[in-house]
Order: structure tokens, then sequence, then C-alpha cells
């Protein structure tokens, strides 16, 4: 029998919903086959803004705007019960993590500070001088969420920004995009890695046991980019990410090497050592730059945004090298 593809917007397109984590989430699971328009279910007053229940709940929200999920009707995208909800985590996230930032408006200080930071440690430093291959193929498991998004979040400011700002952004977001290739795009290179590493290579495969330090990351950037009034700190998120990647991306370099890693892993942190020095120039000098010379009240933006990345990478650095010193695996147990 000849198979029937599914027409656009069909319910069978997307992922499938996550395994609940709490309460919270596995209420929103339980709803989402519904028909758009059911009532939804309120967040709880006494709720961790970084834990796992509320962080999968809002990647579950964030994540109708992505690639949806299967019996899930797409009508849930803006649906105004679940945008109410939404929107409510937001604002306890959000509040949270300005909470844990120093906050100000000195963006040439932050700047500097992060192209005067040390050669890079953290994760990779561990998996080039004395991790195992099995703790690099975790490391694999707990980026692909971000990785299989990479570029994604930051799409959504380019309307929002005019000019050189506009223009610069967009010959970045080109590189990321694999410059017309599709073969070539930063996300496909991963899923290559992945498939290099013997790990199933699919959009979000890794989900259920990637815990919330991650999570909490990939939703700050889909916080920022699906908000305008947070444009300021996508392009700060953006700028701490490009001037970053470079160094940390030849340590990993390094650490795969040791490991004689296949070629697609190590392929996916070559390409970034070379493209994202480029990338960190261009983002400071003509996207920063011209933003802020455009609207210089976006600087405390810019800065949270760049402080919050730092917070979240921290946090997940922490959280995986506090279970990889005592042997234990930094992953959530499979489910079932």
């Amino acid at each position: 029998m000849v198979e029937t593809l599914a027409a656009p917007g069909s319910l069978a397109r997307g992922i499938p919903l996550p395994v609940p984590r709490g309460p919270l989430s596995a209420d929103l699971v339980a709803l989402l086959p519904a028909e758009p328009g059911s009532p939804v279910p309120q967040a709880p007053t006494a709720i961790d803004p970084f834990g796992d229940d509320l962080q999968l709940a809002l990647h579950t929200c964030y994540e109708l705007h992505y690639q949806g999920f299967r019996e899930v009707d797409p009508e849930w995208e803006w649906d105004s019960g679940l945008l109410g909800l939404r929107r409510d985590l937001e604002r306890r996230f959000s509040d949270a993590l300005r909470a844990e930032v120093p906050g100000g408006h000195d963006v040439a200080a932050e700047l500097e500070r992060l192209l005067t930071a040390p050669a890079a440690g953290g994760t990779p430093a561990w998996l080039r001088d004395e991790g195992t291959w099995e703790q690099a193929r975790e490391y694999f498991v707990q980026r692909s969420i971000y990785h299989h998004k990479e570029a994604d979040p930051v799409a959504w400011v380019i309307p929002r920004l005019r000019g050189r700002a506009k223009a610069a952004l967009v010959a970045v977001e080109f590189d990321e995009f694999g410059g017309g290739h599709g073969d070539r795009i930063h996300a496909r290179l991963y899923a290559d890695l992945l498939r290099g590493a013997g790990l199933a290579d699919s959009y979000l495969h890794y989900l259920d046991v990637v815990p919330a330090p991650m999570l909490t990351l990939v939703d700050m950037m889909s916080l920022f980019g699906l908000h305008r009034s947070l444009r300021g700190a996508l392009v700060g998120h953006f700028a701490a990410v490009e001037i970053s990647s470079s160094p940390a991306s030849r340590v990993m370099v390094e650490a795969l090497q040791r490991f004689s890693a296949h070629a697609d892993c190590v392929r996916f942190y070559a390409e970034h050592v070379t493209a994202d020095a480029v990338h960190e120039q261009v983002v400071r000098r003509d996207v920063l730059a011209d933003l802020l010379a455009r609207e210089p009240e976006l600087a405390e933006s810019v800065v949270f945004g760049i402080q919050a990345t730092e917070l979240l990478e921290t946090r997940c650095t922490e959280a995986m090298l506090g279970c990889w010193r005592v042997g234990d695996s930094s992953l959530r147990p499979e489910a079932g």
C-alpha cells in the first residue's frame, strides 16, 4: 500500500508530546490533544521557576511556535487561554532571571569581560583533560535540544532591527543556516555529529532525558526571541554566545581528537572555531554598535541578555560536572 502523505497542518506532523515532570506539565500534556479553546490549567502558586515542571511546561508552549507536536491541533499556537498560561510562566521565569543577575547598563564593560575571559574551561576542558567518551556522548545529548534550534530564536529578532544591525545579523544567520546549502545548516551538522557518535539525530529526540538546567537555557532563547520588548536581551545573548563559542569549540576539537571521534563530530566544532571567530566581531561591531546607536535605551536589556546567558550556561556546566565528578550520569532516567 502506498503511504499517504499528511496534509499541511496535519496533526500527524511534529514530535511526540513530552513525558510530564510534575503536576503542571502533566495537566498541559493531557490538555493539548483536546480541541483548542478547552479550559487551560493554572500554574501553582508555589513552583520553582528554574525547575523541571515549569520549564517543561514553558518549553511545551514554546514548541507550538517551532515544529509542533503530533496529535496537537496547530491552532493551539495562538489559543488565548494557553497564551495566558505561557505569559504567567514567562513572568515568573523572567523575574527569577533578573533576581539572579547583577544587571547594569555598561555594555562595553560586559563585552570586555567576555573578551578577556580565560581560555575556555568548564565542560569542554573537562572532556579534553579527564572526561570519558560516554560523558562526551551525554554532552552531545544535552546540547542537542539547543543545537536543533540554535539559530531559530535569533531569526525572530530580524524584523525588529533596522539598518546595519539588521543587515549584519542576517549575514551571521545566513552562515548559521548553511549559506544557502541545506547540508551545511549548523543544526544539520549537529545532527551529523549525533549520528557520528552513534546517537539518534532526529529533532528533539532526547528531550525527555535532558534535565532542567539545559531546558532552561533553551527556554530563555525562546523567551527573548518571541518578545519584541526583549530584542536587546536577544542580541546580548547572541553576542555572548558568539564571543564564547570559538575558544570553547577549539577545546572541544582537542577533546574529540583525544577520543578519536568520528569526523562528523569534529567537523561540527571545527566549523565553529573559524565561523564564530568572525561572527563575534560582526555581532559586536555591526549589530550591537548600530542597535545601541539607534536605541541607546536598550543597553540594560543587552546587559541582561549577556548576564542571563552566562548564568544559565554556568548552571548547565555545574550540573553536568557535579554528576560526572561522582561517577553519575548527567541525564534524567529514561521514561518507563
